[in-house]
């Protein structure tokens, strides 16, 4: 797959989540083998005001590329002065967020609000793709009610705008993540349009992402929820998709040992105090289905430090394998 003159190499894609692919998260799924990473999204306004925060969210490691750097914002000015501000850096693409259901960026006009707005859709992508080198991609819904479904309409002035590729997501901004994902919008998105389009919602194993594939003609994957915990679907997929191998889920002494590395590196990055609360939250995804795992998320919300966290999963591997 291609996005502009960007080769990805492959086609199965990490999602941007908030909250969860931070730096060290998209390392551990680049070394899993995401073809593109997005990181989370970023609002322009931030990088206006010199953020300390959105300082934070625009650090991208060489190792990682290619990158996709996700942008928030309404303003067509303000979207492309401020990408082209930080264009220098070492990411690939820049995509615009049209999909974030959050009621605080939606009541700002912002994400999924965008796609009540066609016309301001295409003054944004066209300020952005006018005044920039690197790809300019968008993130889009389904819609944002069922009233509304405008995805292959919004993918078509994205098109025509300058975008490089447009990232469906089946479900509308009133579903929010409940319910069943919509892929015959994406196929639907996929016949209105000949850039690439990457299909996203409700891929949670490695069948789902061929399915995907068959059922809509999609040309690239997008993984997000399911990669929650399980960095290993990147290598599960990959795999199926080439030969139709089924890889086993990994033992559970991979998973600690995987862990431990993510608050590693969890802590160099944000620190011990932000960084061991961060992995509360990872620790219960990874571990949701292996034994006697039910005791370890009760006590995970008292971790303070990486010794903590090296002792509680000692104590769980012990009870493992006793």
């Amino acid at each position: 797959m291609k996005i502009g003159n960007v080769d990805i190499g492959g086609n199965v894609v990490l999602g941007p989540m908030a909250g969860v692919t931070d730096l060290p998260f998209r390392v551990l799924c680049k070394e899993a083998g995401a073809d593109l990473i997005y990181t989370e999204m970023v609002s322009a306004k931030g990088i206006m005001y010199n953020n300390k925060n959105t300082e934070s969210l625009l650090q991208v490691e060489d190792m990682e590329r290619p990158v996709a750097l996700q942008l928030f914002g309404a303003d067509p000015e303000i979207m492309s002065q401020q990408a082209k501000r930080i264009e220098g850096r070492n990411f690939d693409i820049i995509d615009i967020n049209m999909g974030c259901p959050v009621p605080k960026v939606v009541n700002n006009g912002e994400g999924s609000a965008l796609m009540k707005n066609p016309k301001l859709i295409g003054e944004i992508v066209s300020a952005m793709t006018h005044i920039l080198e690197k790809p300019v991609t968008v993130k889009i819904r389904k819609g944002f009610g069922e009233q509304d479904c405008n995805a292959p309409e919004i993918a078509k002035i994205v098109e025509d705008a300058g975008g490089a590729a447009v990232a469906v997501h089946g479900r509308t901004r009133e579903q929010y993540y409940s319910g069943k994902a919509d892929w015959d919008v994406i196929r639907r998105v996929k016949e209105a349009v000949s850039i690439p389009v990457i299909g996203n919602g409700d891929i949670f194993t490695p069948q789902d992402a061929k399915r995907m594939l068959e059922e809509t003609g999609c040309d690239g994957v997008m993984l997000a929820r399911g990669v929650r915990g399980n960095p290993w679907l990147f290598t599960q997929t990959k795999a199926y998709l080439k030969d139709g191998t089924l890889l086993p889920k990994p033992p559970i002494s991979q998973v600690i040992e995987t862990i431990l590395r993510h608050g590693e590196m969890q802590v160099a990055y944000k620190g011990e105090y932000l960084g061991m609360r961060e992995m509360r939250k990872h620790v219960a995804w990874y571990t949701t289905g292996y034994p006697q795992s039910a005791k370890l998320r009760n006590q995970i919300n008292a971790i303070e430090n990486l010794t903590d966290l090296q002792v509680l999963l000692e104590d769980y591997a012990s009870r493992i394998d006793g």
